[in-house]
């Protein structure tokens, strides 16, 4: 080889170092592999469940991919909204009560679906599944890097645990349960990219970036309010080690802390203020939020008795210390705590809200997907077993039964009636 050759060679090799592995081993090409192929079982499944699926108030029997995934349950609310916009005041049925309305839906997916629908000419079953599938893309790639960044700052750096667990926890959310819904005419694609960009914007102390997207989170999912208990969680880690190495954070970020606090708790706020303001009435949201519930109100905490009476008789009350438990046990577990206080604290503000704030019943799946550090805890799980290989595979296996399961007896409606997803 002549010193030519020599050298062409070195100079490869340093452009390579330079720009990172090539495609087929970078981090985000492993993603992408693994998430679309994910997304492929549950298009797989769709089309499947589809050819068994009666006539329903929104498609014909046996619907179109498109028509399944954009028009069924509360897609064609989102659809309401990306092409009437909301009502000019809230309906009210003969009764004098106010009905379910799309004022109960916010607005952030169904008019970026409509900005593409006016640039594509596209219809919104296949311009929203198709943007769904592709934020819930983008929001794969941010969750692997809320995943890494938690791990190099944490006990699991530098561990072949903590060189794999982004990636697997990446699997596991793509697979589990209701993960379907992220390519769907629903909100979950959306919020868990903008959700998982604020957590990465607070761990790696981004926080003004972070209080940017808060408010977005808010126009998004009723989900912006949890956020301050990861903020909280985050500040308690961050003094802790000021006390234990001496080096306080400096008086600009514990102010930027407070205001990304402050902002998360206004976001949580946002839209039901913003339908106050457009109805007319402060309490509009509440209202709305109303006529979906079994008590015809909202109230906190008494849904969960009420759910657990229907479903389980004299055993309510076993049966709701059964699930509250398991809640807790996933927050006071070490697992959870391994992936840092600012996933551990969504997690646990997360988990909290949902028991306080929703009604529960099937929609309940769907609601755990933005939980999505419990995945990396199941992922985190079987890492760490003796043959890791076969109890990763194992997991995921279970995860993607679950998840045609979910399709098939959840989204799938058996007429006259059915559970929502």
């Amino acid at each position: 080889m002549s010193p030519a050759d020599v050298g062409g060679v070195r100079a490869r090799v340093r452009r390579r170092s330079v720009a990172g592995p090539g495609w087929p081993h970078a981090w985000w090409a492993r993603v992408l592999l693994v998430w679309l192929g994910a997304r492929a079982l549950s298009a797989l499944t769709f089309l499947v469940v589809a050819r068994t699926q009666e006539a329903t108030p929104w498609t014909d029997a046996a619907p179109s991919y498109a028509q399944y995934t954009g028009l069924m349950w509360d897609a064609s609310w989102y659809r309401q909204v990306a092409e009437a916009g909301y009502p000019a005041g809230l309906p009210h049925g003969p009764d004098g009560q106010v009905t379910q309305s799309a004022w109960a839906f916010f607005p952030l997916f169904p008019m970026l679906a409509r900005g593409l629908m006016s640039l594509t000419g596209g219809s919104w079953e296949v311009v929203a599944p198709t943007l769904a599938l592709l934020l819930g893309t983008a929001a794969a790639l941010v969750v692997h890097q809320v995943l890494a960044a938690a791990v190099e700052r944490g006990p699991l750096a530098g561990t072949d645990v903590g060189r794999r667990l982004p990636l697997a926890g990446v699997a596991v959310l793509g697979l589990i349960g209701a993960a379907p819904v992220l390519q769907v005419a629903y909100t979950e694609s959306l919020a868990l990219l903008v959700l998982a960009g604020v957590l990465w914007c607070l761990v790696e102390r981004q926080y003004l970036l972070a209080a940017v997207l808060a408010p977005v989170l808010g126009l998004t999912r009723a989900v912006a309010l949890p956020v301050v208990v990861a903020v909280a969680a985050h500040a308690v880690a961050r003094h802790r080690a000021a006390r234990a190495d001496g080096v306080a954070p400096r008086p600009g970020e514990w102010l930027a802390m407070a205001a990304l606090a402050g902002t998360a708790g206004l976001s949580g706020f946002l839209w039901p203020l913003l339908v106050g303001l457009r109805t007319g009435s402060l309490d509009a949201y509440t209202q709305v939020q109303s006529a979906w519930r079994g008590r015809g109100e909202v109230v906190p905490l008494l849904p969960w008795v009420d759910v657990a009476r229907y479903f389980a008789g004299a055993w309510w009350l076993p049966a709701l210390v059964v699930v509250v438990g398991l809640g807790v046990l996933v927050v006071a577990t070490r697992p959870l705590r391994l992936l840092g206080p600012e996933l551990w604290g969504w997690t646990a503000g997360y988990l909290a809200y949902l028991l306080v704030a929703i009604e529960p019943g099937t929609s309940l799946v769907r609601f755990l997907v933005l939980a999505f550090p419990i995945a990396a805890v199941l992922a985190l799980l079987a890492l760490r077993a003796a043959r890791w290989r076969a109890a990763l595979a194992v997991l995921l296996v279970v995860a993607a039964l679950s998840q045609v399961a979910w399709v098939a007896t959840v989204w799938r409606l058996v007429p006259p009636s059915g559970w929502p997803p």
